[in-house]
């Protein structure tokens, strides 16, 4: 055999095994698919509380005597309780996993919805909405984490935006029973994908990823190929776990202060910045008392709920296909300009109806603007920011860069949930106003700051960040 056939075969060899290496990377196992679905039923929970306190206000106001004040309260001590499931987040999934982070979130989602089913007064009510909270402030953090960390790159994030796809789906849910239903049953209901998701967490893998930092390199690898098919050579993506984990092996030991190092000062203002645009946007607001809003534009609330429960699902379909058609920093792009412009079309509704003027269109004005608000929310800026955040920051600062941006979000949302309503009644034109001139911030921010990270590896967009300012 000559040299110039060796080299051919050698070059055919080659050609070979990037062809299987391309192939493998191309593969969605039910695996995967099936542990993604088991991941984000704890996102339907966190949309079934998220959707509990708009249609749940008059019956619980009515049963248990609650003031404006006291009902602001119940519904921003979900976020309330959020923000300390943040604080320990990004630590408890590191230590138990992402499996054993989740079993240990249901404990208080479950426990928080019996509280609230069987509340004789409002401390009991408080207490079961805190921990409902405190619950999904965990699931914020572990849920896109685990699902980045088990997916293909080319997929990564479709994936991950099921978990808005699901939170869609329990906002959606209980805006149409909510109507019908009694508060208390309707805490029961939540209980339904609770339990199926504690069941289910015994047949999925644990992240190889975790795995990996742990240094169970034997389990890593099994992991990995449960994930990727029998056939798949999982020997590359294997190694480059591996050679990532002994990297940050060898430098010093992460904490917390180490964030504001400069290397990483790109990826924790994305992060960062990324959660407060969407908490000071005025979502949760919007969402948890939309009920108020539709009634102060003087549309009827249980038809604007059936209306954005017609219309959740379909926009937030819309958002998983587009996030990897568009890119990220397109689709964000697109999401906050929807939402600056129904914010616009919300102040004049407001305004017009406060002089009196146009009285017979301002109640159309209201539902186009909160249907168009939300519906340009869930396409983009209500599951992306957690896809990024799952994205930009490496292993060794994970765990501090996921609490911190988790903390951020939540406590700038209970921020926005417990002043909307007071901000509503002192004047819903200049409050959308305010919302409209934070989301045309944003789009400055996005156009100015954001990478695009789509079909791009993890090791890969971490590296170009943390290198970005060397």
């Amino acid at each position: 055999m000559t040299m110039s056939e060796n080299q051919r075969n050698l070059e055919a060899g080659l050609l070979l095994n990037k062809n299987r290496n391309d192939i493998n990377e191309c593969r969605i196992t039910a695996v995967v698919i099936f542990s993604t679905f088991v991941s984000v039923c704890g996102s339907f929970c966190f949309g079934c509380a998220a959707g509990y306190s708009s249609v749940s206000q008059t019956g619980i106001t009515t049963d248990l005597g609650l003031s404006v004040a006291q009902y602001s309260m119940f519904g921003s001590l979900m976020t309330f309780g959020a923000m300390f499931g943040a604080i320990f987040s990004g630590k408890v999934s590191d230590l138990i996993g992402r499996k054993g982070t989740m079993w240990f979130a249901q404990v208080f989602c479950i426990a928080g919805w019996l509280a609230i089913a069987f509340a004789p007064d409002t401390v009991w009510l408080d207490a079961g909405r805190f921990s409902t909270g405190f619950a999904v402030g965990l699931f914020s953090y572990v849920i896109p984490v685990y699902i980045a960390e088990i997916t293909p790159k080319h997929v990564r994030g479709a994936f991950v935006f099921s978990n808005q796809l699901m939170q869609s789906c329990g906002l959606s849910l209980y805006y149409v029973i909510g109507n019908f239903v009694h508060w208390r049953n309707l805490a029961l209901i939540g209980l339904i994908p609770c339990v199926l998701q504690v069941v289910t967490l015994f047949f999925i893998p644990e992240s190889p990823r975790l795995l990996g930092k742990w240094g169970r390199e034997k389990e890593c690898k099994a992991s990995l190929q449960l994930l990727r098919g029998d056939e798949a050579d999982v020997s590359e993506e294997a190694n480059a776990i591996k050679e990532t984990m002994v990297l940050f092996d060898q430098g010093p030991k992460s904490k917390i202060m180490d964030l504001f190092q400069r290397r990483y000062a790109p990826s924790l203002v994305i992060g960062v910045g990324l959660m407060l645009l969407q908490q000071l946007s005025g979502s949760s607001g919007v969402m948890f008392y939309v009920g108020s809003v539709f009634n102060k534009g003087g549309f009827p609330s249980d038809i604007g709920s059936m209306i954005l429960a017609a219309i959740m699902i379909p926009k937030a379909l819309l958002g998983l296909i587009l996030v990897e058609k568009m890119g990220r920093r397109p689709l964000l792009l697109a999401s906050t300009s929807g939402m600056c412009l129904c914010s616009l079309l919300l102040a004049f509704s407001f305004s017009f109806r406060s002089y009196g003027m146009l009285d017979e269109l301002t109640p159309i004005f209201t539902c186009i603007g909160v249907v168009g608000f939300i519906s340009a929310f869930a396409v983009g800026m209500g599951g992306l920011p957690w896809i990024i955040m799952s994205e930009i920051f490496p292993m060794n600062v994970k765990v501090s860069a996921g609490t911190i941006v988790t903390l951020a979000n939540w406590s700038f949302s209970w921020i926005i949930a417990f002043a909307f309503n007071f901000m509503i009644e002192w004047n819903a034109s200049g409050t959308f106003l305010i919302f409209f001139s934070i989301c045309a911030a944003g789009i400055v921010f996005i156009y100015a700051m954001l990478p695009e990270t789509k079909g791009r590896t993890l090791e890969d967009i971490q590296a170009s960040l943390t290198d970005f300012l060397q």
